[in-house]
């Protein structure tokens, strides 16, 4: 690849002067970040990814893992570790590669997907995002200020929203540092929620979805936290590529690692303990049910921290999910693209939340939708990371980013093959769509996202008959 002072000559730069400057609005879009712009250091990620999961819809994964598919709490406390782990680990790697490339993730994926290829990845990510993560926190946080202020749902989700798309539209610097300084309220107050809950455990409790096979329930459960961590993996590189190129990309990734996992175990471990607390029924507004497990100033403040963790987590998905539309090749030639992107996507899915009154209570599909995610993730990852080494990290002419004449058939190829044989014999999402595996052997549980990573992996090694050259244009060579 070029050296770093040479590629700002041959492909499209970040325009405008943005620096270090947090009140000030990030221009452009998804383009190369010139060397005079880098700043920050690895401890920042740290912050950056334990405060967007110090929400309620991280405490409902531990809730899904015992009170829906209905594991004994050591059995989902296993699986919260290792699953965690795993998306941890995936989100460290990709976050050490910002630094090198300089653009986000999603561009990143034009180099084994193809300038056109690379729709399928961004424009999942980007419905994810925006539709998905947005709504799924929103909803979160309107209903924790719903159970503080008794006001209605369409009010307490409207005043989430905007606050979120405030931090989202401003950009890369506000994000880094709300996330930081919403550390210190956060990080109290869940450390005082988390201990109570996990205090107030009851081994002897059993959920009314106890009864149900142990080994796929484990199964369930390591999938839905794997989801839940690996997530953030499309939007890995977008808050390391500000770094400089001779960053310490290993303490890059164990930061953004680390913080990942440490927040995700410790509050869905508190929500498997929730479930067993007496008067935990999981009906109704489920931050309510916290009332349960402690005294109700710890309660109260509980209510607080998670609407601000909603927007720690919002500001996040909005600013990737803005970069991932920009990425999906729409030419847009305003200054301030990825911040208006923000602004109407923030509006359209308000639209969307209020009308379709979004909720993640039990019986509201939030483990489907959990375990959907796992499903694409699990092929994309599989198709970047076998890429990755068999080019050993090199693009060559880092053109082929940008370059819409840049098209290769494998990896997108190789994606939607494995996500369509590996949900179709694996998947698991009663009562929608149970496949035959699962259906005949219900013991193994949904080993969708574990296929789907396989498949997408071999297939791509096999679809470029095992090696990628890479010429000095940047132009894939199959050997």
């Amino acid at each position: 690849m070029a050296a770093a002072d040479q590629v700002e000559k041959h492909i499209p730069i970040r325009e405008g002067v943005y620096g270090d400057r947090i009140a000030a609005v990030e221009p452009g879009g998804v383009e190369y970040i010139a060397l005079g712009e880098r700043h920050g250091s690895p401890i920042d990620l740290f912050w950056t990814w334990l405060s967007p999961n110090l929400e309620f819809a991280t405490v409902f994964i531990g809730v899904l893992a015992v009170g829906i598919f209905g594991a004994s709490f050591w059995s989902a406390a296993i699986a919260i570790i290792l699953g965690t782990a795993l998306g941890s680990l995936t989100q460290g790697i990709l976050s050490s590669w910002g630094p090198k490339f300089g653009v986000p993730q999603m561009v990143l994926n034009r180099g084994p997907f193809g300038f056109w290829g690379n729709l399928l990845p961004a424009g999942l990510n980007t419905f994810t995002a925006i539709f998905g993560w947005f709504l799924v926190n929103s909803a979160s946080g309107a209903l924790a200020l719903s159970a503080l202020t008794n006001l209605p749902f369409w009010l307490t989700f409207t005043f989430i929203v905007v606050l979120q798309v405030v931090v989202g539209y401003f950009g890369h610097n506000l994000v880094h540092a709300f996330e930081k300084y919403a550390l210190i309220p956060l990080g109290i107050v869940f450390a005082l929620a988390c201990l109570f809950m996990i205090f107030n455990l009851h081994l002897g409790a059993k959920s009314a979805a106890g009864s149900g096979n142990q080994t796929a329930a484990f199964i369930l459960a390591f999938v839905a936290c794997f989801g839940y961590a690996a997530g953030w993996n499309p939007y890995a590189s977008d808050y390391t590529r500000y770094q400089k190129p001779n960053a310490d990309r290993r303490m890059i990734g164990w930061w953004a690692g680390l913080g990942v996992f440490i927040s995700c175990v410790v509050l869905e471990l508190a929500g498997a303990a929730l479930v067993t607390v007496p008067g935990f029924d999981g009906n109704g507004n489920p931050a309510a049910q916290m009332v349960h497990a402690m005294p109700s100033t710890i309660y109260y403040a509980t209510l607080l921290a998670i609407a601000l963790g909603a927007v720690a987590a919002n500001a996040i998905n909005l600013y990737s999910g803005a970069m991932s539309f920009l990425t999906l090749g729409i030419n847009l030639t305003m200054t301030q693209r990825r911040a208006i992107v923000a602004v109407v996507a923030g509006a359209v899915a308000l639209v969307v939340g209020l009308y379709f009154q979004v909720n993640i209570a039990p019986g509201s599909k939030y483990e489907s939708f959990i375990l959907t995610l796992a499903y694409w993730l699990a092929a994309w990852l599989g198709v970047v990371f076998t890429d990755y080494w068999m080019r050993k990290g090199n693009f060559g002419d880092e053109e082929v980013f940008y370059d819409r004449s840049y098209n290769t058939w494998q990896g997108w190829v190789s994606m939607l093959v494995a996500m369509v044989v590996s949900i179709w014999l694996f998947a698991d999402q009663y009562p929608f769509y149970v496949a035959p595996i699962p259906t005949n052997v219900p013991a193994v549980g949904d080993l969708t996202f574990v296929v789907g990573f396989v498949l997408a992996a071999v297939l791509y090694f096999a679809l470029h008959g095992g090696k990628i050259t890479v010429d000095t244009k940047g132009e894939e060579k199959v050997a």
